[in-house]
């Protein structure tokens, strides 16, 4: 019986298990929001424009990364399930402010609670303190790589 030549393993590498956790978080994530009559680009306009207490459409484009006409149809859906509104600026009348509506903010809470089940199913190996652990280290690479592609990309938002 030949033996197999030891081989160096590199490091532990995180990517290939982030994206199969995340691809997992997805999953769940589109099939709770369904029902809400929510996709996670929903989700993701409704929780900025309730953290900032509204927006204008351009300032929104770029926060989502989006283009404007993009956002105009995502705002479209939204505004038809009566979850935002729009209004013209009273700074200047050329411009839209979007804000949350009472109807968005109570579907947003419910999508939240939703989201908050898949997270404790996903991360059901972890107790809380791991899972504190865990998004603190996801928030230090996160404001890390968001300074560092800010950075190098001047013109783009941060």
């Amino acid at each position: 019986m030949t033996s197999l030549p030891v081989v160096n393993q590199p490091p532990h590498r995180c990517g290939a298990l982030l994206d199969h956790l995340a691809r997992r978080l997805r999953l769940r994530s589109e099939s709770v929001l369904a029902p809400l009559g929510l996709r996670p680009r929903h989700l993701i306009a409704l929780t900025v424009l309730r953290d900032q207490g509204g927006s204008s459409q351009q300032d929104l484009a770029k926060i989502l990364e989006m283009d404007g006409t993009n956002v105009v149809g995502l705002l479209n859906d939204l505004e038809t399930e009566n979850l935002i509104e729009r209004r013209r600026s009273p700074v200047d009348r050329r411009r839209h402010i979007v804000e949350l509506t009472d109807v968005g903010a109570k579907l947003l809470a419910r999508a939240e609670f939703a989201l908050a089940a898949v997270e404790d199913e996903v991360f059901s190996g972890l107790d809380e303190e791991q899972r504190e652990t865990l998004y603190t280290l996801l928030q230090q690479v996160t404001t890390t790589t968001n300074m560092e592609a800010c950075t190098e990309a001047a013109t783009r938002p941060c």
